[in-house]
């Protein structure tokens, strides 16, 4: 039977060489205050008792249950210091220290078994040896395993619920900020960061106009560090770009749960442009030589086949002149340098022209992305409010929704919204344009542009044809040799829109 403490000298040999094991679930400021006391505590009952203690081992925000994404490193090296022999006592504040798995449990009592380890617990010693100690134990662990699942159980209904109604859970999201009642310890609400907050949407205006994660991430290291002690990396923006929380929504296993409490950071108009452009296929996200110029990639063979046809690379000719040649069949060329000259001469008048204002601002196009929006937002608040339905209830205590027809309203909804989505981005201008199209200063605004801004401008509006020279040999701009067919004439195919969304660029 299990003994006191006090006792255990009465009824076995010594000496009483100790191990303390100390391990608490969550401790996210990692300061071990509750393993600590668990600790004290082990050592004054030690102490009390005359037993050496050999060792301590804490874990510290690790969990015990089967649903550990965690190891406990500690409580492995305990383990294997049982099994050398180390120690004659295992001493905890409680059995939900060890184990909160059946599995655990057996574990630790078959290493203890083996090596005649005895275990104690709530102020009791058990000998696992004997029969009705094994019992008493394995009573026990199987109540910390319970316990373990309520916890579970009460932890995901909060999570759906918290979802249902928008409200924040888990980490908080960097730019916002979080106040909570100072007597109960209740979230209060959750706030756009008055310093952090403004950068967020900085960077998502930087990328909307063009510019890579690098630069932006360069002008970030420039300006401080993200957190003390951290400073910005390229996962801090590729997660943060792509976070429909900056957007005010709520996300629950992965999927959009509908309007969150907290305010956006970034509107549904900046949020939508920046996924199109940063869920592009090959999207460059950094700087390299790959992308110093400007029209390889973007221009093509106006001789070969295809759709598209092949692209134009750059050659390194003898002296070091560089020119732009077809990549396939080498049956074009041109010196680069006056190329880019004419293209951006001729793209930079087009802007300017009331041509490119009218097929920016009165095509079929923008009023289908302008509806498909619309309706999006439409079905979008229908759906919202479906999920705010299903959370109420009525004055008889009954769901003004039933889950059946949330789940039934989702499940017609969701397609559409997603159709209603693709048809806005598949249609949507680059926002780089907007402050372009029609102004009469444009050629000052290009000569700020980086490159990749400048190239995202020639994707967008212009088709570049290299045509083969009157004579060969001829490396001059000849009429007719470079074909253009902007935007909104006839012909004309943008790669920014091909199939739905950007094409892959192939950039030499």
């Amino acid at each position: 039977m299990p003994i006191a403490p006090e006792h255990l000298a009465l009824l076995y040999t010594g000496p009483f060489d100790a191990y303390l094991y100390g391990r608490a679930s969550r401790d996210p400021k990692k300061k071990g205050r509750s393993v600590g006391s668990q600790l004290s505590e082990g050592r004054e009952l030690c102490e009390e008792n005359g037993w050496p203690i050999k060792a301590e081992f804490p874990d510290v925000d690790r969990s015990a249950s089967r649903y550990a994404k965690r190891a406990r490193e500690k409580f492995e090296e305990m383990i294997a210091g049982i099994e050398s022999g180390d120690c004659r006592i295992l001493v905890a504040w409680e059995a939900s220290r060890y184990y909160r798995d059946l599995e655990v449990y057996i574990r630790l009592r078959n290493a203890c078994m083996a090596n005649g380890v005895l275990l104690c617990y709530n102020g009791t010693v058990y000998d696992l040896s004997k029969r009705a100690d094994r019992k008493a134990t394995a009573q026990d662990a199987l109540q910390a395993e319970d316990e373990a699942e309520g916890m579970r159980d009460r932890n995901l209904r909060t999570v759906r619920q918290n979802a249902k109604a928008g409200a924040p859970h888990g980490r908080l999201l960097w730019g916002y900020a979080r106040r909570y009642d100072v007597d109960t310890g209740d979230l209060v609400e959750q706030y756009v960061h008055p310093e952090r907050g403004p950068i967020v949407r900085d960077i998502f205006e930087r990328v909307a106009a063009g510019q890579t994660e690098y630069s932006i991430l360069k002008v970030l290291r420039s300006k401080g560090e993200r957190l003390p002690g951290q400073r910005w990396e390229y996962h801090n923006l590729q997660g943060m770009l792509r976070n429909i929380g900056y957007n005010g929504r709520r996300i629950h296993q992965g999927r959009d749960a509908g309007k969150a409490t907290w305010p956006a950071i970034v509107d549904d108009e900046l949020f939508a442009a920046v996924q199109q452009i940063v869920s592009a296929p090959g999207r460059r996200t950094t700087d390299s030589t790959a992308v110093v110029h400007l029209l390889s990639g973007i221009a093509r063979c106006g001789l070969c086949p295809g759709t598209p046809p092949p692209h134009l690379k750059v050659l390194n000719n003898r002296g070091g002149i560089l020119s732009y040649q077809c990549s396939e069949k080498y049956d074009v060329v041109i010196a680069k340098a006056k190329t880019d000259a004419y293209v951006e001469e001729a793209v930079i008048e087009y802007l300017e022209s009331k041509a490119a204002l009218a097929a920016f601002t009165s095509t079929e196009d923008q009023k289908r992305a302008s509806t498909a929006r619309a309706r999006m937002k439409q079905l979008q608040g229908q759906l919202d409010e479906g999920r705010v339905l299903a959370g109420q209830l009525d004055a008889s205590g009954v769901p003004r929704l039933s889950v059946t027809s949330l789940a039934s309203l989702e499940a017609s909804l969701m397609p559409q919204i997603e159709k209603a989505k693709a048809e806005s981005e598949r249609l949507n201008v680059p926002p780089v344009l907007r402050g372009l199209v029609g102004r009469p200063n444009v050629d000052a605004i290009w000569q700020d542009m980086t490159i990749e801004q400048r190239r995202t401008v020639l994707r967008a509006v212009v088709n570049i044809r290299l045509m083969k020279a009157r004579v060969s040999g001829v490396r001059k701009i000849e009429p007719g040799r470079i074909r253009l067919t902007f935007y909104g004439e006839p012909g004309f195919v943008s790669d920014w829109h091909r199939a739905g969304r950007l094409r892959q660029s192939v950039a030499e």
